[in-house]
C-alpha cells in the first residue's frame, strides 16, 4: 500500500546527514529541528501557530484540553473516520455524537451535524477523510451561528486546500479554532516513528497548548494546571525537514496516480471512482473506490491478493457499531450511507513511488475481475 524504502532511497542522503547531526548534537528532545520544522510548517500552512507533540491522537486530546471542555459535554464528530478521532472525546468523559457523512465525499454531512447540536454540543470536529477537505464553510457558519468551537482532524489531507466563495483558499488544518495532524510513517508528510501536530491562529489559544503539552507548566518545575507528556523527538523532526520540502511534489505524484486509476477504470461500471469536491483540492492519502455490488468486494480484494496486489478497507465497521461506541442514541440504520460505505469501499495501492507499470498492472488485474 506504501514504498517508504524506495521513496527514503531518493532522499537518503539528506535524511542521513540530518540523523547524523541529531545524534552528534545529543540533542533529542526540544533539539532545534524542532522549531526549525514548526516555523517551515506555520510557512507551509500560512498558519500563526504550529506545537508539535507525540502523535496525532495527542493533538486531538490536547486540543480538547485547551478548550476546557468538561465531562458531559457534546462533541459532534463523523461515525467514518479512524477510531482515535471519537476515543479522545470520550477519553476525556465528553460525548461523541456521531452523525452520517456524503456518499460522494465520505466527508461529515453539514446538514446532519445542524441537526445533531443540541444545548450540550460543544464542539464540532470535521475530518477531511482521504485527502480532501470536508466543507469547513458550512461548518464554520454553523460553528458561528451556535458558538461552538471547531477542531479539524487534518491527520489524512495536510498539504490540501479548501476555497471559499469569496475566493480565499486555506489549508488543511488551518480554517477552524484548531487543527491536528499526524505525522504516522504512511502519512502524506510522515516521519519514521510517532509524530503530530497541531495548528492554531490564536496567540492565547497557541500558548495554552504549548503548556498542555509540556506536563502543564509554562516554567520548569512550576505546573499551573493538568497536562500531557507529549513532544515530538528530535530525530522526527530532522526527518520531516527534509520531507516537508518535497511534500507539494509527493502530493503531486499522488494525484498523478489517481488521474492514471480515474481514466483506467473509468469504464468499469461495477465501480464507482473517488469524488473530487469543487471546494477541495485533494492529496489522495488513500485511493478509495466504491463496489456497486457491495458483494463483490471480498472477492475483489482476493482477486487482487492472488495477483500480488494489496488493498484495504478503510472502515470496516462504523464507529457506532463498535463495541466500545455503542449507544442507545444510535438505533439500527441510524447512518445509511456510513454503514453502505463500511461494506463497498476498497482503497487501491496510493503512494509516491507508484510507477506507471505498477499501475497498469493493478488496474488491468481490477478489470480482469469484473470480465
Amino acid at each position: 500500500m506504501v514504498d517508504l524504502q524506495k521513496q527514503y532511497s531518493k532522499i537518503s542522503a539528506e535524511i542521513n546527514a540530518n540523523l547524523a547531526k541529531v545524534i552528534d548534537s545529543c540533542a533529542f528532545i526540544h533539539g532545534p529541528e524542532v522549531m526549525q520544522l514548526e516555523t517551515a510548517l506555520q510557512e507551509f500552512l500560512k498558519v500563526k501557530h504550529v506545537i508539535s507533540c507525540g502523535n496525532g491522537t495527542d493533538a486531538l486530546q490536547i486540543s480538547m484540553m485547551a478548550l476546557g471542555l468538561k465531562p458531559g459535554d457534546e462533541v459532534i464528530t463523523t461515525d467514518f473516520t479512524f477510531v482515535a478521532t471519537a476515543e479522545v472525546i470520550a477519553l476525556l468523559g465528553l460525548t461523541p455524537v456521531l452523525v452520517d457523512v456524503l456518499p460522494n465525499t465520505f466527508n461529515i454531512d453539514p446538514e446532519a451535524i445542524s441537526k445533531a447540536i443540541s444545548p450540550k454540543t460543544k464542539a464540532i470536529v470535521p475530518v477531511h477523510l482521504f485527502g480532501q477537505c470536508a466543507n469547513m464553510e458550512e461548518i464554520l457558519n454553523l460553528a458561528k451561528k451556535h458558538h461552538l468551537w471547531v477542531i479539524e482532524d487534518a491527520c489524512q489531507a495536510i498539504g490540501a486546500e479548501c476555497l471559499f466563495k469569496n475566493g480565499e483558499r486555506f489549508s488543511a488544518g488551518t480554517m477552524g479554532d484548531i487543527g491536528c495532524t499526524s505525522f504516522f510513517p504512511s502519512k502524506n508528510l510522515g516521519c519514521y516513528g510517532d509524530g503530530g501536530a497541531i495548528f492554531t491562529n490564536d496567540d492565547e489559544l497557541a500558548s495554552h497548548l504549548k503548556q498542555i503539552a509540556n506536563h502543564g507548566m509554562k516554567i520548569r518545575y512550576y505546573h499551573e494546571e493538568i497536562g500531557v507528556n507529549s513532544r515530538l523527538d528530535t530525530i522526527q523532526a530532522a526527518v520531516l525537514n527534509v520531507k516537508l520540502k518535497y511534500l507539494n511534489a509527493y502530493n503531486k505524484a499522488r494525484n498523478q496516480a489517481a488521474n492514471y486509476y480515474d481514466q483506467a477504470l473509468a469504464e468499469c461500471k461495477e465501480l464507482i471512482l473517488p469524488n473530487r469536491s469543487d471546494f477541495s483540492t485533494h492529496v489522495f492519502h488513500q485511493y478509495t473506490l466504491r463496489c456497486q455490488n457491495e458483494n463483490q468486494r471480498a472477492a475483489l480484494q482476493d482477486h487482487l491478493k492472488s495477483k500480488g496486489i494489496p488493498s484495504m478497507v478503510y472502515y470496516p465497521v462504523p464507529l457506532h457499531l463498535q463495541k466500545a461506541y455503542q449507544n442507545d442514541r444510535y438505533p439500527k440504520d441510524c447512518f445509511p450511507i456510513t454503514e453502505k460505505l463500511s461494506k463497498s469501499v476498497l482503497s487501491l495501492p496510493m503512494h509516491t513511488e507508484l510507477g506507471e507499470e505498477q499501475l497498469k498492472f493493478i488496474t488491468e488485474s481490477v478489470k480482469e475481475f469484473f470480465n
